[in-house]
């Protein structure tokens, strides 16, 4: 993906039928409910076989998380991303100032560029930069500090010795001025539209959005296999599931990497709280509060990923006690929207479907290559077609809708591809039980 970009052209979208998002959310689960039905009647033999082996209860439970939910799940996607137009804004150009807030830890090798993309935003409105170096060893305050006179910047700079990103947050949220505040990463790079795009979705929106989400990719695609098979999660996975979220207005996560919130609705929840994945508790406690969040696919910023699956892991792992964490702090059946609820409610089920795929499925996708078919048989790659047609429609629409306004191109990664549709799911759901056992046992707390 080319950095050298132009900014965002207008939107040309024609008008459409509206349909309601209750209308949406219904007519999706039920095509779902019927293709779970499909699923349990094909699979009666393959239930019933496996039932003579280890029980009829078991093989339900453990036949329900590697196919049915899956692919219900899958079904409600597909569907829901079907249904997915999003509103043309009805200002492309805001008005309105914003401040960014970037907490820097040992970033002295690239803050500066990073506040280099900030400088070249199309965004007309004033855009006041603070960051909070946090206790870092090295020089990111001479980084920051040449930077912004170099690029004349408005920077304030601020120290935060205790360590902990939400810590630094915090600390910059007490100068924050202005009604809007963005969260950005010290290594994530921005489309030169990025920031105009998540306020022109924040102020298109009803007022009771709180956040909004902006759409991140992998820059550094090219450094390893394990960055390759990431971008397709980025442009894929996470775009997918962003949309759904977004679709429904509850994104579970507005990430810390680079999201808008209203200001006044992060100070009405205490701002970021002391968790490993600050930004995942501090979405759901705004959605706790009815808050909307929403999701911009076309606020685009570019961040660095793991190079290396030790890296990976820690990562990815971290994210799944983040997860954790929100589940702990609010219950799906707290939240007070319906789809705000469901959706958290598939969070709860990710452990239980991550912890049988990474003991059952994997062991029993080894017995089939010796001609056992006890857990994996054919009626398992009925979830096949659903997975290839779910990210085959959103090729083309990231593709079309989001990479052509924006003046990208999608680099060719075929090798990254094909591991990402085979082996994705073989290495993130042991290292999300990971992630679950840590937040289990409390283990001591990693960022890093």
């Amino acid at each position: 993906m080319n950095l050298l970009i132009p900014p965002l052209e207008p939107n040309r979208q024609s008008r459409k039928l509206y349909v309601p998002v209750s209308i949406k959310f219904w007519i999706s689960h039920g095509f779902a409910f019927a293709w779970l039905l499909f699923s349990i009647y094909i699979s009666l033999p393959w239930l019933l076989d496996f039932s003579a082996v280890v029980s009829f209860p078991l093989a339900l439970i453990l036949i329900s998380a590697i196919a049915y939910i899956p692919g219900y799940l899958n079904a409600f996607l597909i569907i829901s991303l079907f249904f997915d137009r999003q509103p043309r804004w009805k200002q492309a150009h805001p008005s309105v100032p914003v401040t960014l807030l970037i907490a820097a830890y040992n970033e002295e090798a690239s803050i500066e560029q990073t506040l280099r993309y900030v400088s070249r935003q199309d965004y007309r409105a004033h855009l006041h930069v603070i960051v909070i170096d946090n206790h870092s060893h090295d020089d990111t305050e001479g980084a920051v500090t040449r930077a912004a006179k170099a690029l004349d910047l408005d920077v304030t700079l601020l120290h935060e010795k205790r360590p902990g990103k939400f810590h630094a947050l915090n600390k910059g949220l007490q100068h924050v001025a202005t009604p809007f505040v963005i969260t950005l990463d010290a290594d994530t790079l921005l489309h030169p539209s990025a920031v105009r795009a998540l306020v022109a979705r924040m102020v298109s929106s009803p007022d009771d959005v709180g956040a909004v989400a902006g759409s991140m990719l992998v820059r550094n695609s090219r450094a390893s296999l394990c960055t390759r098979i990431q971008e397709w999660d980025y442009f894929l996975g996470i775009a997918s599931v962003k949309r759904l979220q977004g679709l429904y207005q509850g994104t579970l996560v507005a990430q810390g990497a680079f999201s808008l919130y209203k200001t006044e609705c992060v100070q009405a929840v205490g701002g970021w709280p002391n968790a490993i994945g600050e930004d995942i508790v501090l979405t759901w406690r705004l959605l706790h509060k009815k808050w909307r969040v929403y999701f911009e696919p076309l606020a685009v910023a570019f961040t660095d990923a793991p190079e290396t699956l030790a890296h990976f892991a820690k990562q990815r792992s971290r994210w799944a006690r983040g997860m954790i964490e929100g589940l702990t702090e609010i219950k799906p059946w707290q939240h007070p929207l319906v789809y705000t609820k469901y959706l958290t409610g598939i969070n709860l089920m990710m452990p239980y479907l991550d912890i049988v795929y990474t003991v059952c499925w994997i062991p029993g996708l080894i017995l089939a290559f010796f001609g056992i078919y006890w857990i994996v048989g054919l009626t398992t790659l009925l979830v096949l077609p659903l997975t290839i047609l779910s990210f085959g429609s959103l090729y083309l629409y990231q593709k079309n809708r989001v990479f052509k306004r924006l003046g990208l191109r999608v680099r060719r990664n075929r090798l990254g591809l094909v591991l990402f549709l085979l082996c994705y799911q073989l290495i993130m759901s042991p290292v999300s039980v990971w992630g679950y056992a840590q937040a289990l046992f409390r283990l001591k707390r990693v960022w890093d």
